[in-house]
C-alpha cells in the first residue's frame, strides 16, 4: 500500500511539477494520457482542473472515487496514441508506460494543449531496463534535445521525486510547449 492521501504514489510526481514549473490546472480541461489508477488525474482535480479526461488503454485500474467524479471523462481501452480528442485540453499530462517521448508528445499535441508535463523515463527511451544515474542523465539530455523535432519547447525539467518500477528507475518530468 502507499502512504499518500493520493489514489497512488505517482501523484508526488505531478505534485513536484506543477510546483516547480509554476503550472496551475484550476479551472483548465485536462488530459491525463496514461492513468492507470490515476495520481495525476487526483491532483489535476484537487487543484482546481475543470475536467480531466482520463485516458488508459487497460479496464478497471482507475480507482473508484474517480471513476465516479462527474468532471472526470473515463476514456478506458483506449490507446493514448490513437485517441481522436473530444475537446482541447489546454493542460496535457503524460504517464505512459513503455512509451518513448518521439510517440507520446505527438499524441498529446493533438489535444491542442498549451503546456504537457510529461513523465520521461531513460529506461523506456533507451530500451534499457537497468540504466544507472549517468546513462540515465544522459538519455534525458537526449530525450530533451529532440524535443524541438517533436514540435515543442522544453521549458523546464527536474528529478522526478519517487522512482520507477518499484524502486530502481530514475525518471524525470518535463514542462513542454508548442512552438
Amino acid at each position: 500500500m502507499h502512504d499518500t492521501p493520493y489514489v497512488s504514489r505517482a501523484a508526488e510526481k505531478l505534485i513536484a511539477a506543477l510546483d516547480q514549473f509554476g503550472v496551475d490546472p484550476a479551472g483548465l480541461i485536462c488530459a491525463d494520457l496514461g492513468c492507470n489508477v490515476g495520481g495525476f488525474t487526483d491532483v489535476l482535480l484537487r487543484r482546481g482542473a475543470q475536467k480531466v479526461y482520463a485516458v488508459d488503454t487497460g479496464y478497471g485500474a482507475l480507482a473508484w472515487k474517480l471513476r465516479q467524479h462527474e468532471q472526470v471523462v473515463v476514456m478506458e481501452r483506449t490507446n493514448a496514441l490513437h485517441v481522436d480528442p473530444p475537446e482541447d485540453a489546454p493542460l496535457v499530462v503524460i504517464d505512459l508506460g513503455w512509451t518513448k517521448q518521439d510517440r507520446a508528445i505527438p499524441a498529446a499535441m493533438r489535444w491542442h494543449p498549451r503546456q504537457i508535463i510529461t513523465l520521461i523515463k531513460p529506461h523506456y527511451e533507451a530500451g534499457n531496463p537497468r540504466l544507472d544515474e549517468h546513462e540515465s542523465l544522459a538519455m534525458l539530455e537526449q530525450t530533451l534535445e529532440a524535443m524541438p523535432g517533436l514540435g515543442v519547447r522544453v521549458i523546464d525539467h527536474l528529478l522526478s521525486p519517487i522512482v520507477g518500477a518499484k524502486g530502481r528507475n530514475i525518471e524525470y518530468l518535463a514542462l513542454v510547449e508548442p512552438q
